[in-house]
């Protein structure tokens, strides 16, 4: 690992977050099947260790929405590349997110996954960048942390296709960059 990289959230504390938010999600969910819906790449990670956690019927389906490329900031426009296997209507739905900031993605993605007209949609993230936020009223009904507005990798999180490995999240540099 290169020493510039500021450890923000380590290993043990995403962990213990993880746990947390799987009881939160157990209790919610008692007694019904949950649909797990992963954003690409990036949450993937994430959403491995919280489905060990639970303890409902879970099945697992992915979307990928990209508006990065190979920039540090958001370029605004959603698409989706990858759309969902199987169908979500009349089904309990947790959108599984690596990070919220701009709000962009998650209004995109929500809006085309309730058009699908599932019984609930839900949105768990890792991380959550409030004071980035361009849409108003984008708040997931779980957060592992709130962050300050640093460009963030590791845990899933690239820069370029680099860093996704990373055990913890940490702060990228400018000269990394």
């Amino acid at each position: 690992m290169d020493d510039r990289i500021k450890v923000l959230i380590s290993e043990d504390e995403i962990k213990s977050r993880v746990a947390e938010l799987a009881v939160a999600i157990n209790a919610d969910y008692r007694g019904k099947a949950l649909k797990l819906i992963c954003v690409l790449s990036g949450a993937v990670l994430f959403m491995a260790d919280l489905v060990k956690r639970l303890e409902m019927d879970v099945q697992i389906d992915f979307i990928h929405a990209s508006s990065y490329g190979a920039e540090t900031k958001s370029s605004g426009i959603v698409k989706i590349t990858h759309d969902l296997k199987t169908p979500i209507t009349g089904e309990h739905v947790l959108l599984v997110e690596d990070i919220v900031d701009s709000g962009n993605s998650i209004h995109r993605l929500k809006k085309h996954l309730l058009e699908q007209k599932p019984d609930s949609l839900k949105v768990c993230t890792m991380l959550d960048k409030p004071e980035r936020r361009e849409i108003p009223g984008i708040t997931p009904e779980y957060i592992g942390f709130s962050i300050p507005n640093e460009f963030v990798i590791g845990y899933g999180l690239d820069y370029n296709q680099r860093y996704r490995h990373l055990p913890f999240v940490g702060v990228l540099p400018k000269e990394l960059i």
